[in-house]
C-alpha cells in the first residue's frame, strides 16, 4: 500500500510531463506537415536544367563506348 502512495503521484507527474512535451511540439510545427519533406526530397533537382540535358547525352555516348567494350570482355571471357 505504501508503494501506492508514492508511485501513483509519480505516474501522474509522468503524464503531465510527456503532454505537455507533446502540446509544445506541436505548437513549434513538429507536426505541420509529415508528407512534405519526403516527397521534396524526391523532387529535389539541383542541377540547371541546361545542364541536365548535357549530362544525359554525356552518359549516352559513354554506355555506347562500354557497350562494345563489355562485348569484347565477354568474348575473351567465354575462350
Amino acid at each position: 500500500m505504501e508503494a501506492l502512495l508514492l508511485l501513483i503521484p509519480l505516474s501522474v507527474l509522468l503524464v503531465f510531463i510527456a503532454l505537455w512535451i507533446f502540446f509544445r511540439a506541436s505548437d513549434d510545427g513538429q507536426f505541420d506537415d509529415l508528407v512534405g519533406p519526403g516527397l521534396r526530397v524526391l523532387q529535389d533537382d539541383d542541377r540547371p536544367q541546361h545542364e541536365a540535358g548535357a549530362a544525359e547525352d554525356d552518359q549516352s555516348s559513354v554506355r555506347s563506348s562500354n557497350s562494345s567494350g563489355n562485348n569484347t570482355t565477354s568474348s575473351i571471357l567465354r575462350k
